[in-house]
């Protein structure tokens, strides 16, 4: 049914979340962070895991249905195998994901940088993002340095508010108005 994983050469990307189980022929229900949301299928085997146990998994089919997609993994013949499934994060290794063009970014080379103003100010670290349907958010919170202890919602927005950003140097640097 399940595979022991391969020893990783390349960090691991979360890609989805399997949330739930899907009749009783071992399908599961699968929330997907990717966009469009069955890109995550592009991936036909899967390093899933929970706390520090992680498996390796295949996938045999997937579907959309609704916000979610239903897939059925190899092995997985029936709801009780799929149920021990639920809450595992689903991951690939870095170097599967395809290369963007210049000044695209993955959500997961965002997290941890440092927000800082046009004028120098740090405002935070970038702890995750969020999708809100009509651009995604930055949740920015305070660390040391930053000029309070207030938690930010930043609109990731490069051709308004995201002016620069610097993966080697950690930093972002945002135009930001204090009346955000």
């Amino acid at each position: 049914m399940i595979r022991q994983p391969e020893p990783a050469g390349s960090p691991l990307v979360i890609l989805g979340k399997i949330v739930s189980v899907h009749g009783i022929r071992g399908a599961v229900k699968v929330y997907s962070h990717t966009d469009p949301l069955d890109n995550v299928l592009d991936y036909p085997e899967w390093t899933i895991r929970r706390g520090n146990e992680q498996r390796q998994v295949s996938v045999v089919a997937g579907r959309v249905q609704g916000r979610i997609l239903v897939v059925q993994l190899k092995g997985l013949t029936d709801r009780n195998q799929a149920l021990e499934l639920v809450d595992w994060e689903i991951c690939v290794p870095q170097s599967e994901l395809p290369e963007l063009d210049d000044g695209e970014f993955y959500w997961y080379q965002l997290e941890g940088l440092q927000v800082v103003t046009l004028d120098g100010q740090l405002l935070g670290r970038i702890d995750h993002l969020l999708e809100t349907g009509s651009n995604d958010v930055m949740v920015v919170k305070p660390c040391a340095g930053s000029i309070d202890q207030r938690e930010r919602l930043l609109p990731y927005l490069p051709e308004r508010y995201v002016k620069h950003i610097d993966l080697a140097e950690g930093i972002m640097q945002v135009d930001w108005d204090p009346e955000f």
